[in-house]
């Protein structure tokens, strides 16, 4: 049976530390529990059981993550009103797994949804392309800086629609997305973003 990497890594700290002080003084949690009967059923030969409890460790770990991330969405600007911040966790079974937080923001008729995706290989072809300036202009994209970041962004004048896509360590995609907007707003919220914070998670 074929472990994904993460497993694997955390499979061989838990194997070394487990009986360790750091890990003896750490409160218990869900994942340290099932990472731990991971251990133990590893130790016992039940590989089958090991890999689905490292499975299920991984999409926690996965969950806890999702809900940091949901503290990097923007607040709403002036004026606009934003909806409760969601979150999705996906499994690796599921387009190879990948961590997803989004927000809504309305001001009357206007409306503007920002969305961070991270941790998805389906993401790296997309990311290649949207790194390529080929690509930006052939997609009907102008290239620009916001917040010291490569974007894309894409706006149509008389739709006053648009969006902006940008890509930050590789391993994030940030995807805002307005109608009945200014293009100027699209802006403000993709320029609102801690993107050095974003890169540590």
């Amino acid at each position: 049976m074929k472990y994904p990497a993460i497993a694997l890594i955390i499979l061989f700290l838990v194997v070394n530390c487990l009986s360790g002080p750091l890990m003896a003084a750490e409160e218990k949690d869900d994942v340290l529990t099932t990472i731990e009967e991971a251990v133990r059923q590893y130790k016992q030969g039940d590989l089958a059981g090991a890999a689905s409890n490292l499975d299920y460790a991984t999409q926690l770990i996965r969950q806890k993550k999702s809900e940091r991330m949901k503290e990097l969405l923007p607040e709403p600007l002036p004026g606009w009103i934003g909806e409760p911040a969601t979150a999705q966790a996906l499994g690796t079974a599921v387009f190879g797994g990948g961590v997803t937080v989004s927000r809504d923001y309305k001001k009357g008729e206007s409306a503007v949804s920002v969305e961070i995706v991270s941790d998805s290989p389906v993401l790296q072809s997309v990311m290649m392309m949207l790194n390529n300036p080929m690509f930006a202009g052939a997609s009907g994209g102008i290239l620009e800086t916001v917040k010291s970041q490569r974007a894309i962004i894409k706006y149509d004048d008389k739709g006053r629609s648009g969006d902006i896509n940008i890509v930050v360590a590789s391993r994030f995609m940030i995807t805002v997305k307005g109608r009945n907007v200014e293009r100027a707003t699209l802006v403000q919220y993709a320029g609102a973003i801690d993107y050095l914070l974003l890169a540590k998670n």
